[in-house]
């Protein structure tokens, strides 16, 4: 059963306290992957993040799941095969395609952005009085039960995985 329509007046002050909470998750991320030391470009950074929680993947799969056609997902993955970042093999079950998967460096590289992520969060949360955190993670998790589950190409477009 939906819940009371709210005051309009309390609805926009809500409205601008998600908005100021969003912006400082967004900063969280721009910080985590900032931090990453590489000149990777958003598409790269995707494409890392894909192979890193879906694991190997063919050019095809990869760019369906970026949402680009196969020549802009093979640049992408060019570059970073060439930055030692992800390994292309041949694939056991079928020869025509070739797997895409992370290295060592790749994974070390997500595996960090990920890391800074998780930090920052932590290091706001114990910014908060235990009563407010425990409130904000029922809040949040209700925030997102209601706005329903991201497809993974939502979550992927913005980097965020994690």
């Amino acid at each position: 059963m939906p819940s009371p329509a709210p005051d309009p007046a309390v609805l926009d002050a809500d409205v601008e306290a998600v908005l100021a909470g969003a912006r400082a998750l967004v900063a969280v991320a721009a910080h985590s992957v900032a931090g990453a030391g590489e000149s990777l470009t958003l598409p790269q950074l995707r494409a890392l993040m894909i192979l890193a929680t879906r694991g190997p993947a063919s050019l095809s799969e990869l760019a369906d799941e970026l949402g680009v056609h196969p020549s802009n997902a093979t640049r992408a993955c060019d570059r970073l095969v060439a930055a030692q970042l992800v390994d292309r093999r041949e694939n056991p079950a079928d020869r025509r395609h070739l797997l895409l998967d992370l290295t060592a460096d790749g994974r070390a590289l997500i595996d960090g952005v990920v890391a800074r992520r998780r930090a920052e969060v932590a290091r706001i949360l114990r910014h908060m009085p235990p009563l407010h955190r425990r409130a904000l993670g029922r809040a949040l998790a209700e925030f997102a039960a209601a706005a329903g589950e991201p497809r993974s190409s939502e979550l992927w477009t913005l980097g965020w995985v994690g």
